[in-house]
């Protein structure tokens, strides 16, 4: 197996990257199935009898081939030592360091280099149990999932924590599901795997390089419809936690905001305020030579074909002209219902009041028309623009 080491290179765009080299116990030329990182920061306390013990648990019951790699990032306390000695005295043990802090930052640089098939990592304090470790890593080796994840929130886990950590936790997988859609039960647990070909996909476009790297990777393989399996563990509050709650809670929900305005619905109503904008445009410049109705239903045509192009390729990612004319065939029958509900405004205004002013007026429209606009998203969504194969995410076993 190649390792890494703790030595680095410089590359050309002048950051540090990782320089790989045999450790003790591997043999050049192979590669391990599994590798599990395990990212540190001044945990000199703690890290040898971890380290240990994950490697003795790994040594008798994992039937795949694997190698522990220590992400050290930017320790000012005896860790980076610690770990090259255990490098040097354990085989299939190796030494990342990084000279700046973020546990994403240490999980991107030891996945980018990795050339094991499947890469997960644990917290140093190893608070999940590991006999989670299989089951969580089965899946992937088998390739039925893309993502695993151990969770404290699904039924059949057992964990013990404080109530303020409980509280936490629940609410803030709460705001993932409003606030993103989520649909995996816990982010935050550190206990993850995933398989390599996926992290090449995913990785690279995660921005995050501290705590909301797991979240972020997780709505990134969601909104890509990929498969997230889920493990109950066996999970044991630490203590001695180094995470700052208010300060991480902080970037977390900047996270959160930063993933929302990045999303489909976000494009789709960025879209929709541009269309519902032209359209009002258009209706008040056809006014003049067209009757009312008639301005209406040329101001939404023109919009709608737009509309429904800048949807296709934007919000829903269709690329090629395979489908165009389907597609805008189907979105022209979500067109006639967006027609519909504007007109039927028109005439339920001209019922109150046969003459209007145009203010009013104006005003019914835009209000039908953004009403059309929710009716179009949904329109789009579930038939227009419907995915061939359902989003999945494995539930656990109960």
């Amino acid at each position: 197996m190649s390792a890494l080491s703790n030595a680095t290179r410089h590359r050309s765009d002048g950051a540090q990257a990782p320089c790989l080299r045999p450790v003790r116990g591997t043999h050049p030329g192979t590669r391990p199935q599994v590798e599990v990182v395990v990212p540190v920061y001044n945990e000199d306390s703690v890290l040898e009898l971890s380290v240990i013990q994950l490697h003795g648990f790994l040594h008798d019951n994992l039937p795949f081939s694997w190698q522990i790699v220590i992400a050290d990032n930017a320790s000012t306390d005896r860790t980076l030592e610690i770990a090259r000695r255990l490098a040097h005295e354990l085989d299939h043990v190796a030494v990342l360091h990084l000279s700046e802090r973020g546990r994403g930052r240490a999980l991107r640089a030891a996945w980018s280099a990795s050339e094991a098939d499947v890469l997960c990592y644990t917290d140093v304090d190893l608070s999940t149990d590991l006999r989670a470790l299989l089951p969580l890593l089965a899946p992937l080796i088998s390739g039925h999932s893309d993502v695993a994840i151990g969770t404290r929130l699904a039924r059949g886990a057992q964990v013990t924590r404080g109530p303020k950590r409980e509280l936490i936790s629940r609410a803030y997988n709460l705001i993932l599901r409003a606030a993103l859609g989520a649909r995996f039960s816990d982010a935050q647990c550190g206990f993850k795997a995933i398989r390599a070909d996926v992290a090449r996909q995913l990785v690279p476009r995660v921005r995050d390089e501290e705590w909301f790297f797991d979240t972020e990777l997780l709505v990134l393989a969601q909104r890509e419809r990929l498969r997230i399996h889920e493990v109950p563990v066996d999970w044991v509050e630490d203590s001695d936690s180094r995470v700052a709650i208010v300060s991480t809670a902080a970037a977390d929900l900047r996270g959160v905001g930063r993933l929302m305005c990045t999303s489909r619905v976000a494009r789709f109503a960025a879209i929709g305020v541009a269309s519902t904008v032209a359209y009002a445009v258009l209706y008040l410049l056809l006014l003049g030579p067209f009757p009312a109705g008639a301005a209406n239903v040329i101001a939404l045509a023109l919009t709608a074909v737009a509309n429904t192009a800048a949807n296709r390729r934007i919000t829903f990612g269709r690329r090629g002209r395979a489908g165009v004319w389907r597609d805008q065939i189907q979105g022209a029958f979500v067109f006639l219902t967006t027609v519909a509900i504007t007109s039927g405004a028109l005439l339920i205004l001209d019922g109150v009041d046969r003459r209007p002013a145009r203010a009013p007026e104006v005003a019914v429209l835009v209000v039908s028309s953004t009403l059309a606009t929710v009716v179009r998203y949904l329109g789009l969504r579930y038939w227009v623009f419907a995915p061939h194969k359902p989003a999945v995410t494995d539930q656990p076993l109960s």
